[in-house]
């Protein structure tokens, strides 16, 4: 690493070895929201899609996620780069599908971000509300929230960690006891296994499920976004996505099964239709097995968890800013990093200035902060990160190809690969052709949403053809994370 004469460091490396695995597995968890996914994302997603056999789908969820992560982790240990999807693209698939995954990337981390911001200000006005009686709206503590997240992602990458590594932990803790309270009691008909039959799996609408399901580990594929600040990433990187995804999963699955046991599989949509706020279900459940005084940890705990995913996926978005911005695709002042703290600072900025106008416009316009911000951004966002998840199986073919001396066999670099990016193609269009359940409108908002992929992919491929015309030796080097 270079200094200056005042030992700060360069302005354009991230702080090396920063993280071990625990930290960036950490980071992912966090990501992913454990407890934001078992109290908001998944019960949403149980009752507008496949009900009691959502387990089964996160199963089906967690195979094709091994088998992307077979390929991808094998590419990573040749390519470490900030740029995560972006870098795998560009170096699999040349520069100008790069910066189509750059773009992808960039709308979908930010959508991501600011659309749980619907969330965290509702579970933060409730939570202050009923237990110190502090009336506010929801969109008071969710602006307060992105300064918070501002000031932590403009500093130092393992203060973030350390935080975040707090609140997973306690998360963890308060659903596995609501889990176990259920399991003792035996539910309310029974430790019933129907969620794993076919039917189960099979009835409602299992393509919108699936879409929650996928919703749910979206911040996985993060471990290599922090490979340039990973000690020994080789190693780390792989490490930390296999438990990442074995973690998240396996949590998932048993905890949403746990809930379905609660309120019996046959009763579980019609719950949770029934209420007024579908994320109030598993409070609902805590109430019945455990008694208000687990309710309470798991309100202060939602309003953390959603903290967590709102600092993770701010620190991925400005990494991503700061990749791009490295290489040319977007304006230099993104690509260096402050001088004491080796952060993404500029990245941090404009990722904090995209979720103040975007956020406002929703504030503004009175829409649910719920159904509206929070669903249709995150799972947005979720259709960009399987769109960039094809992408990234195709890449990992073609880079193989391209290597005439590898250690890595055909089962990772092409057996898996090829059947990991038809079953995501797959699902891309399945989530697609139905994100009208989503929206709940046929109209012109259910292809809007997803329209603005092809869009951001344009955007990038244009971006990336001027930069060849004005310095084709820069858009030569795409994906190598050189300046």
């Amino acid at each position: 690493m270079t200094t200056s004469v005042q030992g700060r460091a360069s302005n354009n490396e991230l702080r090396k070895g920063a993280l071990g695995v625990g930290f960036i597995v950490f980071f992912v968890i966090s990501a992913a929201g454990p407890l934001a996914a078992i109290a908001g994302g998944l019960p949403i997603g149980m009752m507008l899609g496949n009900g009691p056999g959502t387990p089964s789908l996160l199963l089906a969820v967690i195979g094709i996620l091994l088998m992307f992560s077979a390929g991808y982790t094998a590419m990573a240990r040749h390519v470490t780069h900030a740029g995560g999807f972006y870098a795998f693209v560009a170096r699999g698939c040349g520069g100008q599908m790069g910066a189509a995954a750059a773009a992808l990337a960039i709308l979908g981390y930010n959508a991501m971000q600011v659309g749980l911001y619907g969330l965290h200000g509702v579970a933060t006005a409730a939570f202050m509300k009923d237990m110190i009686g502090i009336d506010l709206p929801w969109w008071g503590w969710a602006y307060s929230a992105m300064v918070t997240v501002a000031i932590f992602g403009y500093r130092q990458v393992d203060l973030s960690a350390r935080i975040l590594a707090l609140l997973v932990i306690g998360e963890y803790v308060v659903v596995f006891l609501l889990d176990l309270f259920i399991l003792k009691s035996h539910g309310a008909e029974g430790l019933s296994t129907v969620s794993f039959t076919l039917p189960a799996l099979l009835g409602g609408a299992p393509a919108i499920g699936l879409l929650f399901c996928f919703a749910s580990f979206v911040g996985f594929e993060a471990t290599t976004i922090y490979g340039e600040e990973a000690k020994n990433p080789e190693r780390t990187i792989p490490l930390a996505t296999y438990i990442s995804v074995l973690l998240i999963g396996g949590f998932y699955t048993f905890s949403i099964w746990c809930l379905i046991v609660g309120v019996g599989a046959d009763k579980v949509v019609e719950t949770i239709s029934g209420l007024s706020d579908p994320t109030t279900f598993t409070f609902t459940l805590s109430d019945r097995y455990a008694g208000p005084w687990l309710s309470a940890a798991m309100s202060a705990l939602l309003v953390s968890s959603v903290y967590a995913a709102l600092l993770a996926f701010h620190n991925s978005a400005a990494r991503y800013f700061y990749s791009i911005g490295r290489e040319g695709l977007l304006p230099e002042i993104l690509g260096q990093t402050h001088p004491v703290h080796q952060s993404p600072h500029a990245g941090s900025v404009l990722q904090t200035a995209i979720a103040f106008v975007v956020m406002t416009a929703f504030v503004v316009s009175g829409s649910d902060p719920v159904l509206t911000l929070f669903s249709w951004l995150t799972n947005l966002a979720t259709l960009c990160v399987i769109a960039l998840m094809t992408m990234t199986s195709v890449a990992v073919i073609l880079f193989f190809r391209k290597m005439t001396n590898r250690s890595e066999g055909p089962l990772r670099t092409l057996i898996l690969p090829v059947a990991s990016g038809l079953l995501l193609a797959a699902v891309l269009v399945l989530a697609i052709v139905h994100f009208n359940v989503l929206t709940g409108s046929d109209g012109a908002l259910s292809w809007a949403i997803p329209a603005m992929l092809p869009l951001a992919m344009l955007l990038g491929l244009v971006r990336a053809a001027a930069l060849r015309r004005s310095h084709p030796g820069r858009h030569a080097q795409l994906g190598l994370g050189k300046a």
